[in-house]
Order: structure tokens, then C-alpha cells, then sequence
């Protein structure tokens, strides 16, 4: 036996002791477990290097503090809130919160979401749109600015923000920048520098120490949050550059959705918003003031809640209230999403949706904008049309919006995918409507977009290629590790 058959040996044998170690020692859901084991057993030396840059456990590890929740009053509010709904003694504004008041419930008692209905909310779909009217509230801003995106793009929309925030600092606003290091890799000091000597902070989410490379592939902050002067709110799923205008030819037109608040909800984004601030910067910790919660008249009845998940927490949040309104449905169900990468539950939920004769139609782009996410979710929407569900294919360039209506009569619009990333990897943060004039809006809206799309029939999807297929059972054997 020659040197180079030792090696060879000792490297497969020390690549078995650490699937068997270190893999199983995560306790994965099964799928993700054999999807590694696929990787470190095919490509034993690189499967090893993948497993330390994107399988990192991070559930058992507390990453949010924040002490001052008790001095706004958001814990008894939430006690308050669960005892009367408890008893049946909660009186809600319309029908449709009163309806699901079960999925109220739960998310007040394990993601401490407090429910409010005094709110005015605009849903936006178009990105042009989304930053004048952001822009606009920047200018009126008087006392401090809040900004959470996971891209932040070093070009003509994200030097335009950031000169409109710098001019503000110069006033004396307080500024507050908070990105995703790895979304927003592009950016470099020179882009901070001015906004920083007007007295704006910049802080970025999870940082690498090194330039270029960052070991923390996973558990990036995937939330896109705005707050200004505790009144108005923004969250949704743009991002900031120049491809959110349709103005990359790669994608073409960007179709999103997002959301701007005004009423009580803001404060759950503002604390959101800290508790992410407060975790990302050492140096420049916000406490509790007054001025970060101020009294906001009621300005409408709009009734929802601010959810948000991640990796530091032992439930999937997002994805269990998934899962509660695909159950609730009697209907219909309207899903749109730029990636469909369920898991067991949700598909499962949806397929018994189908099967129970509720009508379920899913918005998905005709192109892609990662290969192997895309033809993973070609797979598992196949699973859907076998059963019965309508897909359509979104032609007008490309859809990123994440929402869920239910009976037109509650909604989810936020960051959170479809698929096991946005289940248990992002940091996330979606808003739960419980108003049926927004949910009709947004039935309006799917409905609108059918025009600039196509039907994916069961008997198209019978007959793509073979090595379409291929591609699909690739796709679909990473999809728990996508």
C-alpha cells in the first residue's frame, strides 16, 4: 500500500467520524441530516469546508438582550392581551381578527407579538413607488431614522439613500444604518464615510473579520425594516438597488410587496429594529427613551401583528403561522413567492387544502435568480399540480413578493420565503393582517398580475425534459441545505 492510498484512507475515514459526530450531534431534521451526509460522502474534503461555512448551529444560543421591554410596558400588554382573549373578553374591531383569534393567541404567547388595530396601512407593489414615498418620509423626518435591509447596494438607489440620510444627520436626525454583512458585501468604508462624519451610524449584522470572506453563510438577518420618528413604519420584501427599479436587465421588472404602517404596530418594529440594533453594535447600545415609543393617535382598524423568527429561537414562528392559515382556510388560498422550497408540513397542509376543496393558486417567477433553488421549487410545485393546485408562471421579469391570503379575509406580507432557509436559517420578520379590506387588496392585486402571467399545466409539467428532471431531483435532494 503506497503513501497516497493511506492518506486516502485516513481522509475517508476521518470524513466518516465526522458525518457520524458531528451531523448527527446537531440533531437536523432528517432531511437536512441525509443531505449532508450526501455532501461530505461525495465530495469528502470540500463537503467538510461547506458543512463549517453554512451548518453552524446557532438555536441553542441566546443572541438578543434587551432589558428595557419591561419599561415600555410590552410585556403586561401581551399578559393583558392572552388573559382577555383567553376569556373571551377581548372585543375586536372587525370580523376577521375576531375569526382567527386562535392564531392571534399564539403568536402572543410564544413570539410576545402584541396585537393592534389601530393602524392605517398602504400596500405597495412597485419599487419606484416604494422609494419615493420613503424618501419622502426621510425628508420629514425630525427626530431620528431607523434602516434595516439585508442588500444595500453600492450604486445610484443606494448612494441616493445614503446622501439623503447624510444631509439628515447634518440636521441633527438620528441615524441609524443596519445591514446584512454578506447581502450587502458590495459595500465598502468609502460608502459610510460622509454619512458618518455627519454624525449617522452604520453597523453591520453578523461581520467577518476578514475582507472577503465570511464563515457565516447561514443565519444572515434577512429583515428589511424602516422606522421614522416612531410614527411611520416599512417592511417588506425590497431591498435597496438599482434591480428593485427594473432597472437590471437580468431580471427586468421587479415586482415586491411592501407595506407602510402608520399606528401602535410601529412600535413592534421599533423594538425589533433595537433588539437587532443592539446586537449588532457594542459601542452605540440604544436604551429606552420616551421619544422611541411616542403616543400615536389611532389613524385606522386595521388589526395585525409583528412576527419575526430566526435561528436563536426553538420554534419556527413564521412558518407555524404558515401552516395555521393554510389549515383555517375554507375557500382560498393565494400564495405568491419567488422561492417554494416547503417542507414536509407545509406541503402537506397545502396539499390537504387542495384535497379538501379549497381553491389554491401560486405565483412563482418564470426565471431564476439562484439555478438550483429554482428547479428545486419546479419539484415541489409539481407535487401541488398533481393534486390539483393552480400554478402560475410570472412573466412580467420578476417576483419577489411574499404573501398569503386566506378566504380575503387575512394576510402575511414580509421577508420570509417559502422555503427552509427563510424557515430556519434567516432572520426574518413578516406582518399577519387581520382585516379583510387589505386581504381583498391583495386578492385584487394577485389577480391583476395574472394578466402578465402564464398557467403551468399538469400535462406542461408531464412533458419537460429529461434533463429538466434531472436537475429537479439534484435541486431537490439539496433543497433541505438550499
Amino acid at each position: 500500500m503506497n503513501f497516497s492510498s493511506i492518506i486516502l484512507g485516513l481522509i475517508l475515514f476521518l470524513n466518516f467520524i465526522f458525518a457520524l459526530v458531528v451531523v448527527f450531534k446537531e440533531r437536523r431534521d432528517p432531511g437536512a441530516t441525509w443531505a449532508w451526509l450526501l455532501v461530505l460522502s461525495f465530495i469528502p474534503i470540500a463537503g467538510f469546508l461547506l458543512y463549517l461555512l453554512f451548518a453552524q448551529n446557532f438555536r441553542h444560543v441566546r443572541l438578543f438582550h434587551w432589558d428595557d421591554l419591561k419599561k415600555i410596558g410590552v410585556k403586561e400588554i401581551i399578559l393583558e392581551q392572552l388573559e382577555r382573549i383567553h376569556t373571551g373578553n377581548f372585543r375586536f374591531y372587525n370580523e376577521s381578527a375576531s375569526k382567527y383569534r386562535d392564531l392571534i393567541y399564539m403568536y402572543l404567547k410564544n413570539n410576545h407579538s402584541m396585537f393592534t388595530e389601530e393602524n392605517a396601512v398602504d400596500v405597495i407593489t412597485d419599487g419606484q413607488e416604494k422609494f419615493d414615498r420613503l424618501f419622502k418620509d426621510i425628508d420629514g423626518a425630525k427626530d431620528y431614522i431607523h434602516i434595516q435591509y439585508y442588500i444595500i447596494q453600492n450604486d445610484v438607489l443606494g448612494k441616493k439613500l445614503i446622501n439623503l440620510l447624510t444631509q439628515k444627520a447634518r440636521e441633527g436626525v438620528k441615524v441609524r444604518v443596519l445591514y446584512d454583512q454578506l447581502g450587502s458585501r458590495k459595500l465598502t468604508k468609502r460608502f459610510f464615510r460622509e454619512f458618518r462624519a455627519a454624525g449617522g451610524l452604520a453597523e453591520a449584522f453578523f461581520p467577518s473579520k476578514l475582507r472577503l470572506i465570511n464563515l457565516r453563510l447561514n443565519y444572515r438577518n434577512h429583515r428589511k425594516l424602516v422606522i421614522i420618528d416612531g410614527e411611520i413604519g416599512y417592511v417588506g420584501g425590497f431591498n435597496v438597488g438599482d434591480e428593485y427599479l427594473g432597472l437590471n436587465s437580468k431580471f427586468g421588472y421587479w415586482r415586491d410587496t411592501h407595506l407602510r404602517i402608520i399606528g401602535s404596530a410601529v412600535y413592534a418594529l421599533q423594538i425589533r429594529f433595537i433588539l437587532d440594533w443592539n446586537q449588532a453594535s457594542h459601542h452605540h447600545a440604544i436604551t429606552y427613551s420616551p421619544n422611541l415609543f411616542p403616543e400615536v393617535a389611532p389613524c385606522g382598524r386595521i388589526g395585525m401583528q409583528i412576527v419575526t423568527s430566526g435561528p436563536d429561537s426553538e420554534l419556527e414562528h413564521i412558518k407555524n403561522g404558515y401552516i395555521k392559515m393554510i389549515s383555517s382556510a375554507k375557500k382560498t388560498i393565494h400564495i405568491q413567492t419567488p422561492y417554494f422550497i416547503p417542507d414536509a408540513s407545509v406541503l402537506d397542509s397545502l396539499r390537504i387544502a387542495v384535497l379538501s376543496g379549497v381553491e389554491v393558486k401560486i405565483m412563482i417567477p418564470d426565471k431564476p435568480d439562484h439555478i438550483f433553488v429554482y428547479w428545486a421549487t419546479y419539484s415541489y410545485i409539481g407535487e401541488l399540480l398533481k393534486v390539483g393546485a393552480t400554478v402560475y408562471l410570472y412573466n412580467n421579469g420578476f417576483i419577489h413578493s411574499k404573501t398569503i391570503v386566506i378566504d380575503e379575509e387575512i394576510a402575511s406580507v414580509g421577508t420570509a420565503n417559502i422555503d427552509f432557509r427563510s424557515f430556519k436559517l434567516n432572520f426574518e420578520v413578516n406582518a399577519f393582517l387581520y382585516d379583510d379590506r387589505i386581504s381583498k387588496k391583495l386578492t385584487d392585486m394577485f389577480e391583476e398580475d395574472l394578466r402578465v402571467s402564464r398557467q403551468l399545466t399538469l400535462e406542461e409539467y408531464h412533458q419537460r425534459p429529461r434533463w429538466i428532471r434531472i436537475k429537479e431531483g439534484i435541486s431537490r435532494l439539496l433543497s433541505p441545505i438550499l
